[in-house]
């Protein structure tokens, strides 16, 4: 190949590429996702500014548990105010903080661990994320089939004696829920553990024994998050399916002879989805709230503990770092959302939906 050769070959790959780059970031898709992130940069800054106003109303600061202690001097006080910034204006303090958390990523230092906060949280974040994500999958993966199977039976033995189970879930709170599993699990060890993450000698097994151990301890914190959002959304597959049930076009196509299976998971499904698709995003944020009440109780070691005890403490850059998670889980979950929608179902345009 000569090198007039070489370079046309250069020049045309270079301009399919480019060809392909001005495609993709002239989608519809790419705009949208880059609109939404500007809109999330804007309620995320928001957000942050709100939660630090409330935590400086709240009475009292972190260093009040040393000035109640007789043994400890106002020079030590000082010192550690001085540390933790607490001597400088709140707006002085919110300002340092969103500009290390902007040109670093840096959302300060823990007062009562002394320790940088995204540490912390990079240590509890994937424990949540693991239950919520199991939880997500579990829910899922039950109330949509029973939901379906519940419209297609409906008024009969099965689908009443689903209504009666949804009905008690939704009417149980998540903490009541996760006591009576804590109670379950201690009547019935060694069948299931009654809190922790993983066993004793969990060090000791192999990859594949490690795996299931952390599968093993998950089971009921993943029930005692579940059940209510299981409840929820088998009603919700239920009333879906059955609207769409008794649209013309699924008697248009029963009535051509299709296979009821195709007309129920294609035609049917395909149509009831949507809501449940919208659903998601904020069943992702919310799982983040009801994950701490699951971990309290069974000792799982992710943010909930942590939070909660930093709420307790008044540890403010570690409140407001949980409090930025929250905001961004309801933030992807949601643009997940419109996304699988947009995949679901072509016709949908995304910048109608709000």
């Amino acid at each position: 190949m000569t090198s007039s050769s070489r370079d046309s070959s250069v020049s045309n790959r270079l301009a399919a590429a480019w060809s392909q780059l001005q495609i993709i970031v002239t989608s519809e898709t790419f705009l949208y996702v880059v609109k939404r992130l500007l809109q999330a940069a804007l309620t995320l800054l928001l957000a942050s500014a709100l939660c630090f106003a409330i935590i400086q109303l709240a009475p009292g600061d972190f260093l009040d548990r040393f000035r109640d202690n007789p043994k400890i001097s106002q020079e030590t006080i000082d010192a550690y105010q001085k540390q933790f910034g607490l001597d400088q204006p709140p707006i002085v303090q919110y300002w340092r903080w969103l500009w290390g958390v902007v040109t670093r990523l840096d959302f300060g230092m823990s007062f009562a661990y002394f320790r940088p906060v995204s540490s912390l949280l990079w240590e509890r974040v994937p424990a949540t994320l693991l239950m919520a994500f199991a939880s997500i999958v579990a829910t899922w993966a039950i109330a949509i089939p029973l939901g379906i199977i519940a419209a297609v039976h409906q008024n009969r033995a099965f689908d009443r004696f689903l209504q009666v189970i949804s009905y008690t879930g939704q009417g149980f709170p998540s903490f009541i829920t996760a006591l009576v599993l804590l109670i379950f699990a201690q009547y019935t060890t060694p069948l299931f553990p009654v809190g922790g993450m993983t066993s004793i000698d969990h060090a000791d097994f192999s990859a594949i024994g490690k795996v299931l151990d952390i599968a093993w301890h998950l089971i009921l914190p993943t029930i005692a998050l579940s059940i209510t959002s299981f409840a929820g959304l088998q009603r919700i597959t239920r009333g879906e399916m059955l609207d769409v049930l008794r649209q013309d076009y699924i008697q248009t196509a029963r009535a051509k002879g299709l296979p009821e299976n195709r007309v129920i998971y294609v035609h049917a499904l395909r149509n009831a989805i949507n809501p449940l698709i919208t659903l998601l995003g904020f069943e992702f944020a919310s799982l983040l709230s009801g994950a701490f009440i699951a971990e309290y109780f069974f000792n799982w070691p992710g943010l909930g503990r942590l939070i909660l005890q930093a709420v307790k403490d008044l540890d403010l850059y570690l409140v407001m770092a949980s409090l930025m998670i929250g905001a961004v889980m309801l933030i992807v979950g949601n643009l997940l959302a419109d996304l699988l929608l947009k995949a679901v179902d072509p016709r949908i345009r995304l910048e109608d939906l709000k």
